[in-house]
């Protein structure tokens, strides 16, 4: 049962990883899922890879030090198509379709060349890895290029050859430097493949393909099939991958548990449908962005009553009065609510206080400030937009409104204020930064603008 942090946006301290590792093992975790992307520590010739956040050697040491002190299983997660990687200028020439950094040239020298460089740094901080995920999703674009076009002129080749072909060669990259290391795949590109295309690539005999589904009302007679399947191909062993977090809207701000925990006990019925010695575990995957160039989604602490249910529930075989009691003690909280978003959020797990304002400002802030802007009949009547621009308004009509905007105006700003320094003890200021100003500034300043018009007219 391993939980991804995925690191690509609002990467957390590793001081707060540390706080949270006890909590995800006393919840049932066995390991994680590092998907470091750019905060992992490059150096040499990759060092522009480094996101001004990443985590320095030595704090990545004492993260993964501590993880194998609380027995957890350590699996990195490096995503090829490498986003991360082609968005530089510097590499621009290595990708697939020249205008899009979504996928690798898979006929150049130097791509693979750049694929072993990364994955020597990434095994030279890790010690006794059994598995290391190659990821190999959504590859958009592969075979658009123009060396790729004229390969698939050749005669028998085919878009999914040139698919497994490049799966194979970033496996084969692995497994002739690192042997006892087992790469493990994400399986979208692989599940429409013929049973024949996929035993005849090899692929089967070198990489565990990871089926991941996201929603509350999985196929799970299709996902059963899909795993025996998987097993006449030869594979030896698949994973599961359900989500805790990020997968229910790009921008999602609070995480509505009740989806997640579906997501769970329908994959539990996966399990106990498919034959038991070919699953070789879960991940309960945490998106934090959609891709490399999207928004932020739930902020980790936010998520973690959903993982903790989740997780919970993985290990129980389902969900019981029982295990919400166990939840609910473990994260010091005195009613779990999981068909609506939690009103009073207060417990005791690292971070909470964070969940307790995020929830309080997604759900308060932009309709309070829009209730007085735009519902007020003192503010749409007589301090209009044609009334701000020209700075008049009949000195009674102040008295309606003022004081309200200007109570509404400190109290927001001290909730923020209080988000802020609880959001410093978990993040660095351009996570803080980025989830300000997609959540917070377009309707404080609105309010603000407000305030200040007032003042002047």
């Amino acid at each position: 049962r391993l939980v991804h942090l995925d690191l690509k946006g609002a990467a957390p301290r590793a001081q707060y990883l540390e706080q949270v590792l006890p909590l995800l093992r006393a919840l049932g975790a066995t390991g994680l899922l590092l998907e470091y992307e750019d905060t992992f520590p490059y150096s040499g010739p990759l060092e522009l890879l480094q996101a001004p956040h990443a985590y320095s050697p030595a704090e990545l040491r004492a993260l993964l030090s501590q993880a194998r002190a609380q027995g957890l299983d350590v699996v990195p997660l490096l995503p090829f198509p490498l986003q991360f990687v082609l968005k530089h200028g510097e590499l621009a020439h290595l990708r697939e379709v020249k205008a899009l950094p979504n996928a690798l040239n898979p006929h150049k020298e130097e791509s693979l060349a750049l694929v072993r460089a990364m994955i020597d740094q990434v095994m030279a901080l890790h010690e006794d890895l059994q598995w290391f995920h190659i990821g190999c999703d959504e590859v958009y674009y592969l075979g658009e290029g123009e060396e790729s076009k004229q390969w698939l002129q050749q005669q028998d080749n085919t878009p999914e050859k040139l698919c497994l072909s490049h799966i194979k060669a970033v496996a084969t990259c692995l497994a002739s430097s690192y042997p006892t290391v087992t790469p493990i795949v994400w399986d979208d590109m692989l599940r429409g493949m013929s049973e024949e295309t996929l035993a005849e690539s090899g692929v089967p005999q070198l990489v565990q393909p990871m089926i991941w589904d996201y929603a509350a009302d999985i196929d799970v007679e299709g996902k059963v099939q899909l795993v025996e399947k998987y097993r006449r191909c030869g594979f030896s062993k698949v994973w599961f991958a359900s989500a805790f977090k990020g997968a229910t809207g790009v921008n999602q701000s609070l995480t509505p548990i009740g989806h997640h925990l579906r997501n769970q006990l329908e994959w539990l019925q996966v399990a106990s449908r498919s034959p038991a010695d070919v699953l070789e575990g879960i991940v309960l995957t945490g998106w934090q962005r959609y891709d490399h160039f999207s928004v932020l989604c739930e902020l980790l602490p936010v998520a973690i009553p959903s993982l903790a249910v989740c997780l919970q529930a993985i290990k129980n075989g389902g969900y019981s009065e029982k295990v919400k009691e166990n939840v609910e003690k473990l994260l010091g909280m005195s009613n779990l609510e999981f068909d609506t978003f939690m009103s009073t959020s207060l417990g005791t797990f690292p971070g909470s206080n964070i969940l307790t304002l995020v929830t309080q400002v997604s759900f308060h802030l932009k309709s309070s400030v829009d209730e007085l802007l735009e519902r007020n009949r003192y503010v749409t009547g007589w301090f209009s937009p044609y009334h701000r621009k020209r700075k008049i308004i009949h000195p009674i009509i102040m008295h309606h409104f003022q004081p309200d905007a200007v109570s509404l105006l400190s109290k927001w700003n001290a909730v923020v204020q209080d988000l802020q320094a609880a959001m410093e003890q978990v993040f660095h200021k351009c996570a803080i930064e980025e989830w300000m100003e997609e959540n917070v500034h377009p309707s404080l300043q609105k309010l603000q603008q407000v305030v200040d018009d007032l003042d002047e007219a």
